[in-house]
């Protein structure tokens, strides 16, 4: 049963305490929320400025052209690629991805989304909004990579998914991060799902 703690400013709200009793877990899931929010962060910067890792690169020579025309901001798809190529001939949706690569549309809802969920993340606000965008887009990028090579059923992309449910559940956003304070808005109290 879960007990709600008083909090003489804010009456009635659940925190993490609640949910998780051991303050180490507590600090696990926080380390766990800010890594997965700065992967978000990084990919972001990373499209948006092309900076080697995973776009900027030359697959053959390996040479990097920082801020070069793979950058987003240098007029670069971040779908185009991956969408593009990276989907599989064996894939049962690769139509359907393939429609989507390079779109304006989906380019600007990729990168809204990586920067949205990433701050969210890092910050430990709008933990539930994040888990449910970010699993919508784990969710997608699990549907592009299939058929999977290591196993039939679960990838780093699953994984990735149930890891941002069980943040959003355990109230992770409020160790190291904004979630208790984000609590006691009036928009929040008035929409949980922006908690």
């Amino acid at each position: 049963m879960t007990t709600l703690h008083r909090h003489p400013e804010h009456l009635d709200v659940l925190v993490e305490r609640d949910i998780v009793t051991h303050d180490a877990a507590r600090k696990a899931l926080a380390v766990l929320r800010i890594a997965f929010g700065l992967t978000f962060l990084w990919a972001f910067f990373d499209k948006l400025l092309a900076l080697g890792f995973a776009t900027g690169k030359d697959t053959e020579t390996g040479v990097v052209d920082y801020f070069g025309p793979d950058a987003w901001i240098n007029g670069g798809s971040p779908t185009f690629g991956f969408l593009n190529f990276g989907v599989s001939p064996d894939n049962p949706f690769q139509g359907f991805f393939n429609s989507m690569a390079g779109a304006a549309w989906a380019d600007w809802l990729f990168m809204l989304g990586l920067l949205g969920i990433g701050l969210a993340l890092t910050l430990g606000i709008g933990i539930r909004l994040a888990a449910i965008s970010g699993g919508l887009l784990y969710l997608m990028m699990w549907a592009a990579s299939l058929p999977l090579a290591n196993n039939p059923v679960i990838d780093d992309h699953l994984i990735g998914l149930v890891t941002l449910i069980v943040l959003a559940l355990t109230l992770a956003g409020d160790t190291w991060g904004a979630g208790k304070q984000w609590a006691t808005t009036n928009i929040v109290r008035r929409f949980p799902v922006l908690r």
